[in-house]
């Protein structure tokens, strides 16, 4: 058994199963520290209020589950490349052991710490936890990085079988007793929310964090949203999503354990192939989304293709604070809007037309959406999130055609054809009906009069009228090429 003890750095892998690095720990023998670092330094990008929200929240179980197993956890607040070194020397680590990030600040400092650990005689292990491959094994036949979906997940596919995920690991051989450190904090203090108002009030409600729940609700999928998720994945109003992206972002669940238990269930409930097959290639985007992300480290500030570098953004601060708000005049538009501030969440569906609007209708940059996204998300992902608007503004690698503009009025007509989705986060509307829900300007005064609906008062008119916005952006993309 190794006398010196271990530290485990906890970042975006908030559980016990399934996490290579902690098994790896314990399995080295001696005492093993859990470590939380809430990052404070500019050189990194933080995570967003929801996306802090959601850790804190996570925290709590991950350290009882931890508790189990003999090892204790240390939250500390400010810069890792101080901190940790720090930590180590005080503890006498012998050993510290962490799971990869992949975006560029974050693998810079990874660099860093793990060269001045060695430096000092300690032993330093990483290892893949948040992905089924790693970005640099998928590669095009001559050997580039690849920049379409599709092959991207053939050759992905191709490569065999992936990992099965770990256990949790039996607990530590001895429990550590955690030294004092003057930056530590509680998991409370990861996020101090003023109580007036409590905006966390409605993240609360739609959601319960933390590796149980992750695990308690893909069985739930399994058991009934994914019979059917081919067919019904794009509607808002019907339930057949999983919703296990905000459990992957936090690491409450990994890939891994998602395609096992997929394929487990496929191959004994007998689900529809199309089922199985679509929602893995979901999880084969943000597989793709990362590849992308370690190949283009500042993918949330730059254009992937540059040629986008030259197009005109209007910047009306105003509109995009009623885009914010979900009062665009355009109900799908700003139900999915109210969605996201009341419950830090949206349907992908509705992202997409959302964010095309905000492009597209309103020739805002895109990077304006990407940073209202990161702030408001409980599943705000470092690679996902800029791959997916770069994606909608065209700008992007395998993007949407650039003279693709969404039609938030067909979109609402197609996918959420009851109107349900708009009457539910536009209550204001809720008392007209399906063929006029999702273009109240062309309802006759006596139908907005008998629904209560006042446009400009009670519901806005439309801040840009849909043909004219959609040729001015084609001005603008033709201006491109």
């Amino acid at each position: 058994m190794n006398s010196s003890p271990s530290i485990v750095w906890f970042r975006n892998d908030l559980r016990i199963a399934d996490n290579p690095a902690l098994t790896a720990a314990i399995a080295r023998g001696a005492g093993v520290l859990g470590l939380f670092i809430l990052d404070t330094s500019a050189e990194r990008r933080g995570p967003g209020e929801a996306s802090l929200w959601w850790r804190r929240e996570s925290m709590t179980g991950l350290a009882d589950a931890l508790d189990r197993l003999g090892v204790p956890l240390l939250i500390l607040r400010g810069d890792p490349a101080a901190l940790l070194p720090d930590l180590a020397a005080r503890l006498g680590a012998g050993a510290v052991f962490w799971n990869r990030r992949y975006g560029g600040a974050e693998r810079h400092l990874d660099s860093m710490l793990k060269s001045a650990l060695r430096a000092e005689g300690r032993i330093v292990e990483t290892f893949n936890a948040s992905l089924l491959r790693e970005p640099w094994d998928v590669r095009s036949q001559a050997g580039t990085p690849m920049k379409v979906f599709t092959p991207y997940w053939r050759a992905s596919l191709a490569l065999g079988p992936f990992a099965a995920p770990l256990p949790v690991p039996a607990p530590a051989e001895m429990r550590l007793v955690p030294p004092a450190h003057e930056a530590m904090i509680s998991a409370a203090d990861i996020l101090t929310i003023a109580t007036t108002p409590d905006w966390s009030g409605g993240l609360a409600a739609a959601w319960q964090p933390g590796e149980a729940a992750a695990r308690d609700l893909l069985g739930a999928f399994i058991d009934g949203g994914l019979r059917g998720y081919a067919a019904l994945r794009d509607r808002p109003d019907r339930d057949h999503t999983s919703r296990l992206s905000p459990y992957l972002a936090a690491g409450d669940i990994s890939p891994r354990q998602i395609l096992h238990a997929l394929r487990f269930a496929a191959a004994v409930d007998d689900i529809p192939p199309d089922d199985v097959a679509k929602f893995e290639a979901e999880v084969g985007w943000r597989e793709f989304s990362y590849h992308l992300l370690f190949n283009n480290p500042d993918l949330h500030r730059t254009n992937f293709q540059p040629k986008f570098d030259g197009f005109v953004w209007r910047g009306d601060a105003a509109h995009l604070r009623l885009w914010q708000r979900g009062q665009t005049g355009y109900p799908l538009v700003d139900a999915g809007m109210r969605q996201l501030w009341q419950t830090g969440f949206m349907h992908n569906r509705v992202r997409m037309v959302v964010a095309s609007f905000l492009i597209k209708h309103l020739q805002i940059d895109w990077r304006a959406g990407e940073a209202w996204f990161w702030d408001t998300l409980v599943d705000a992902d470092p690679a996902s999130n800029p791959a997916s608007w770069q994606w909608v503004a065209g700008s992007g690698a395998d993007a949407a055609p650039y003279y693709r503009i969404f039609n938030p009025m067909l979109q609402g007509e197609k996918f959420d054809p009851a109107g349900d989705y708009v009457r539910q986060f536009v209550p204001e509307l809720a008392g007209l009906a399906a063929e006029h829900i999702h273009t109240p300007w062309r309802a006759p005064a006596s139908v907005l009069a008998r629904a209560g609906v006042r446009l400009g008062e009670t519901y806005p008119k439309p801040i840009v009228d849909h043909d004219a916005a959609r040729a001015r952006a084609m001005d603008a993309y033709r201006a491109l090429t």
